[in-house]
């Protein structure tokens, strides 16, 4: 049965099934970040397997710095052959099956195997990290120019009730764990096995029904092959990832506005960055959660986040793109300030609401953004760098914050405070960004190869 308002938001040939298997991959991997990089992993690294040092964040802070780095030099490549080779469902199947192991495997990191650990979390993350970009770049494919904020919003809403599901099951499980009397090196493994579970199982599902359109500018496979092959033999033509990166960045100057926003986004999503991967930490450490309470939390944090993307997705296409994530922003502020002040669990209670409106909401907004000011014809590409200025500020943000925290002897609050300035100069870069002059160019003025 179709929902005409929602058939309303897609292109022509576009059905509804397509739209819900796109969505269920946000349902699939939003577990891995809940889970692992915010409400159990990185609390247990850095209270159990590092033993709680003064360090202790630092170091976790600088290995996911490493796979954002990781994902910086290697995406705009994967966004080229995609787009040349309509692959961009063929390289999801690979980052799913890559994180979906590498999450297994996290479930085998004992009390003081910090390098193991480590190494997982950057391998995870990595494949996490191309699946998302992957799959952004679907967005584009199936919403209108029109609608293309609320069909974000429905995915990153979904995405957090995945989120919601996965660590529902993982809180039903600890909660039963420790009622007799098991301990957190035994009970936190069994996290990652049903968050891998999840994952591998949704996003079967997801895939099977998700589509790929025919990329205007996309080749046969023997002609990629040929070409390689002539690109080997003849050294002058070789192109190194590092080029390609470069040569993706000077094409993106024929439109400035997106190029804006690029730096806009480097710099708000430092900060959202150190409240996904450091909120269970801050809670614990600076606050007193105990694990199952750190867990409820970023549940309810997750059901605000769903609710935000919900409602601001439609906000975004009804009253601006612009103005609905320059609102987010002043809310991320706002809650950065509270949570820093904070003495008790009721006040960063009311912090981490407001924080989980602003994460969904900005994050989809964004999302909507980079689609509206990309070329149409090299969306992959340019959501690649997308995803490229997402990974630089991931390694902005908490590098950042766990620098200052190393620096301050452990204080995780004026950490917290510095993340503020990131929102703030965030709202200033938006301001310089005419958006709707840069989604005229976008949409007037296809790429060149």
């Amino acid at each position: 049965m179709k929902i005409s308002f929602l058939q309303n938001s897609l292109k022509p040939g576009v059905t509804q099934r397509e739209v819900f298997s796109w969505a269920l991959y946000d349902f699939a991997n939003s577990g891995y970040t809940t889970v692992v990089l915010t409400a159990v992993f990185a609390a247990y690294f850095v209270g159990t397997v590092a033993g709680g040092a003064s360090w202790a964040t630092l170091v976790w802070t600088l290995g996911l710095s490493a796979s954002h780095l990781i994902v910086m030099v290697t995406i705009p490549f994967l966004g080229i052959w995609a787009d040349r080779q309509s692959g961009k469902k063929r390289l999801l199947w690979v980052s799913t099956v890559g994180c979906v192991l590498a999450t297994l495997l996290l479930a085998t990191v004992a009390p003081q195997a910090i390098y193991w650990g480590l190494f997982l979390i950057i391998v995870s993350n990595v494949f996490f990290s191309w699946g998302e970009s992957l799959i952004a770049a679907f967005l584009p494919e199936l919403a209108k120019p029109e609608a293309m904020g609320r069909v974000s919003g429905w995915g990153w809403s979904f995405g957090y009730i995945g989120g919601m599901f996965t660590l529902g099951l993982c809180l039903y499980y600890v909660l039963s764990a420790q009622a007799q009397g098991v301990p957190a090196t035994d009970f936190v493994p069994i996290t990652m096995v049903i968050t891998a579970i999840v994952f591998a199982l949704a996003a079967t599902v997801s895939l099977w029904g998700l589509h790929e359109k025919k990329s205007p500018n996309s080749s046969t496979l023997i002609e990629s092959f040929e070409s390689d092959i002539s690109q080997r033999i003849d050294k002058q033509k070789k192109v190194s990832l590092f080029q390609k990166l470069l040569q993706t960045w000077r094409k993106a100057q024929e439109f400035p506005d997106f190029v804006r926003f690029m730096w806009c986004t480097v710099a708000y999503q430092g900060g959202v960055a150190v409240a996904i991967t450091l909120a269970a930490v801050y809670a614990e450490q600076e606050i007193g959660f105990l694990p199952q309470e750190t867990m409820v939390l970023i549940f309810v944090l997750n059901i605000a986040a769903a609710f935000g993307a919900w409602v601001l997705g439609y906000a975004q296409d009804t009253f601006g793109h612009k103005g609905a994530l320059g609102l987010t922003l002043v809310g991320w502020v706002i809650t950065c300030v509270v949570a820093a002040l904070a003495t008790n669990k009721e006040v960063f209670w009311w912090a981490a609401v407001l924080a989980g409106l602003c994460m969904g909401s900005s994050q989809s907004i964004g999302r909507a953004m980079s689609g509206l000011l990309s070329p149409f014809n090299n969306r992959a590409q340019y959501y690649a760098l997308w995803s490229f200025a997402t990974r630089l500020a991931s390694i902005v943000g908490p590098i950042t914050y766990g620098l200052i925290t190393w620096a301050t002897g452990g204080n995780q609050r004026w950490a917290l405070v510095s993340t503020s300035l990131l929102f703030i100069l965030g709202l200033y870069l938006l301001s310089r960004v005419n958006f709707k002059q840069g989604v005229v160019q976008a949409s007037n003025k296809p790429n060149r190869k």
